[in-house]
């Protein structure tokens, strides 16, 4: 079997599996689907990829190479990696103070001082991101994900900064990181060995 014969909810599925790494899901028909393919494997309440469902889905999850969307989106993620190290520096300064010292979140000015900095990143961003969403679809979600952890973290939900048990700023970033990656048929050993 290949990735063609799966249907856009069993996609769906098999792309949030790789993304997130695991789902919590019970019996539903798509996880027996996928299960039932080998694309995907049940251990207790969690459903994870299985290897030939990384190769099934890196083949759907690729857009055509010298497509005009491939085109649009490496001009766009090139523009994304700058983007991606300024988001580091915020997401380091909200963990770590000067000096090397763990952020114990005990001084407001500083902490605020770093959610500004997360607020005007979001704007900036923006634009990029929902460009992201009109150049492939299934990376619209992004924008309103991101906007929606930013404004968590402004009315004072500290876990939505960084908490990878929740779509948080850096969680969301993250996957939209891994998903153009995908899309792009890159791989991020070979992205961290460039930088």
């Amino acid at each position: 079997m290949n990735e063609a014969d799966l249907s856009p909810d069993a996609f769906a599925l098999l792309h949030e599996l790789r993304l997130r790494g695991f789902v919590e899901l019970g019996d539903d028909p798509l996880v027996q689907d996928l299960c039932s393919r080998g694309y995907a494997r049940r251990t207790d309440a969690r459903v994870t990829l299985t290897p030939e469902g990384r190769v099934v889905h890196a083949a759907r999850a690729r857009v055509r190479a010298g497509s005009e969307t491939d085109v649009a989106l490496e001009r766009s993620y090139e523009r994304f990696l700058t983007l991606n190290v300024a988001l580091l520096l915020v997401c380091t300064d909200w963990q770590v103070r000067f000096g090397n010292v763990m952020n114990d979140h005990t001084d407001p000015v500083y902490d605020w001082d770093v959610v500004d900095r997360l607020v005007a990143f979001d704007e900036r961003a923006g634009p990029i991101v929902r460009g992201f969403g009109e150049t492939l679809p299934r990376l619209a979600s992004y924008r309103p994900r991101l906007r929606s952890a930013a404004r968590q973290v402004r009315d004072g939900a500290q876990e939505w900064f960084l908490s990878p048990s929740r779509d948080s700023y850096h969680t969301v970033w993250m996957q939209l990181h891994q998903d153009l990656l995908l899309a792009l048929g890159r791989d991020r050993a070979a992205e961290e060995q460039t930088s």
